[in-house]
């Protein structure tokens, strides 16, 4: 993923209406978001880097919040030479989250978020 797209996805992950940062989510400006610095968050300039592990982490509690699903899961399908995409599950009936595969974990992330109702 180019940096790029890197921020077009961190753009539409904060536009989620589900979005709310979280302590230990990293952003853009390398900064750790710890509880006593969330009241200083900036919809508009503190972009959450999505490259990092744990942001990753709390943007998947915050899709099980979303889809009210504390076991909703996101991993790799191996599609062989065309690279591995990731798809995101509920484990209730084992419906996915969202219509189609997507390029990175992260990606497939925000798209769950946006999905969620």
């Amino acid at each position: 993923m180019t940096d790029d797209e890197a921020l077009a996805l961190a753009v539409r992950l904060v536009a989620c209406k589900h979005f709310r940062p979280m302590p230990g989510m990293r952003d853009l400006q390398g900064r750790t978001w710890t509880p006593d610095l969330l009241w200083r968050w900036n919809r508009t300039s503190d972009v959450p880097d999505l490259a990092d592990p744990a942001t990753l982490g709390c943007l998947l509690a915050l899709v099980r919040e979303a889809h009210d699903d504390e076991c909703a899961c996101v991993f790799p399908i191996d599609y062989g030479p065309g690279g591995v995409r990731w798809i995101a599950r509920l484990t209730a009936g084992g419906r996915d989250m969202t219509q189609h595969v997507h390029a990175s974990e992260a990606e497939a992330l925000v798209a769950a978020l946006e999905a969620a109702p």
